[in-house]
């Protein structure tokens, strides 16, 4: 029994000194804390990067396809037709208010009390 109780013994020494010789790493809170912060400002700078590239790229396509847009026809066409219109209503709105002025300057005359009576 004594052996069996000492190789148990040197068994639980055994195990004990190896884990002693692998002190575990224990984190604090503290630790954590700022391991988490570091960690939360790392990915805060990737994806700016990512986000300030990514606006680089949108506004050299931009650049790119402006430089490629060349005025077409059909802008230039409807561009005379909306000042076609614009000139003509314009030009409607004058008559209209000449018409009004002119209206306005004339005198009107008002039937008297004794025509109204003959024509009933």
């Amino acid at each position: 029994m004594s052996v069996l109780g000492l190789s148990l013994f040197s068994v639980t020494t055994i195990v004990h000194a190896s884990s002693d010789e692998k002190p575990r790493l224990k984190m604090t809170l503290k630790e954590k804390a700022d391991e988490g912060r570091k960690a939360s400002q790392q990915t805060e700078r990737d994806q700016l990067q990512k986000a300030r590239q990514a606006a680089r790229e949108t506004q050299a396509r931009e650049q790119d396809i402006l430089a490629n847009q060349q005025p077409e026809e059909w802008e230039s066409e409807q561009r005379k037709k909306a000042q076609a219109q614009f000139s003509e209503r314009t030009s409607r709105e004058q008559q209209y208010l000449e018409q009004a002025r002119e209206a306005a300057k004339k005198e009107r005359k008002i039937p008297e009390e004794e025509t109204l009576a003959e024509k009933d």
